[in-house]
């Protein structure tokens, strides 16, 4: 375990200012995130270089279209995520607690990851230059649930020449993002929905999500994906106004719309192409690179 960043002593509790959760972590319990402990009223990053998953994959997979397409990127990820998305696609290692609700959330984290050293990371990323690998993707479950990892990681691979790349949902407080964004080449920010209403569904707020993307869009290539989940967010009123808002920011903006398929509490029938069809005509009359994913 690592001391974490971003939190403040509250008497006995800690309060974790690291996300918009902001959670009061009573001693020995976890956040939402499941990762960040309160222990002897430190906050500790329980999941510090624990991964989850490890693949050499194509920069279109993050999807990132529009940043060295045809390259190639170290892909990593560890578990925990800080919303509840009912229909998380990746709900197996962003929550895990899914599947062990007797154990302990370090327990959790040991049996779903292995420890991967900085060092190693970076050699790998080096090693897997001449097949194509331009750096280092942060992604599969939340990355800012591993954020000093990330941080570090980052830090160690941007010596090298090398890109960073961070597939997440946005949500995140101003300060943590600050501080990492200078080391962050080109991101994938997951924009779930376009109302507050959608957001409540998954435990959270779309302010922070939209913040996210403005301040990202100002210091590294930014693209966009939005998951169309039937009768949640696949409204032609909300995508019209999802895309005239990033339209507003850059039309320039790549946007992904991907298929849903039925996982973890939503089953739902996936989404049909004529929707996915439907919001890329209307994407297409106000942003110049519109891409469909998952057909």
């Amino acid at each position: 375990m690592y001391r974490a960043s971003y939190w403040k002593s509250e008497d006995e509790a800690v309060r974790c200012e690291l996300c918009p959760q902001l959670c009061l972590i009573h001693p020995d319990k976890v956040g939402l995130c499941l990762v960040r402990k309160n222990q002897d009223g430190e906050l500790l990053a329980i999941n510090y270089g624990r991964i989850s998953s490890k693949t050499l994959d194509p920069i279109e997979k993050k999807p990132l279209y529009n940043f060295h397409p045809g390259s190639y990127i170290l892909s990593i990820g560890s578990v925990g995520c800080n919303l509840g998305c009912p229909f998380c696609q990746n709900f197996q290692i962003a929550h895990p607690k899914d599947f062990s609700l007797s154990e302990s959330p370090e327990t959790i984290v040991e049996a779903a990851t292995v420890f991967l050293d900085i060092a190693d990371l970076v050699k790998e990323a080096k090693d897997t230059k001449p097949y194509g690998n331009i750096g280092v993707a942060y992604t599969y479950n939340e990355p800012f649930m591993s954020y000093e990892y990330v941080f570090d990681a980052c830090k160690a691979v941007k010596e090298e020449g090398l890109f960073n790349v961070l597939v997440t949902n946005g949500y995140i407080t101003p300060k943590p993002l600050r501080q990492l964004l200078p080391l962050i080449d080109a991101m994938n920010i997951d924009l779930k929905g376009f109302t507050d209403e959608v957001y409540r569904q998954l435990e959270g707020h779309i302010t922070p999500v939209k913040r996210t993307i403005m301040t990202a869009a100002e210091s590294c290539h930014v693209e966009v994906t939005n998951l169309l989940v039937p009768g949640l967010n696949d409204s032609p009123k909300q995508i019209e106004a999802m895309v005239e808002w990033l339209a507003e920011i850059n039309s320039e903006i790549p946007l992904h719309f991907s298929r849903y398929f039925p996982a973890r509490r939503y089953e739902a029938a996936p989404t049909p192409i004529e929707t996915l069809k439907m919001a890329e005509k209307i994407a297409k009359s106000k942003l110049k690179n519109v891409y469909l994913g998952n057909i």
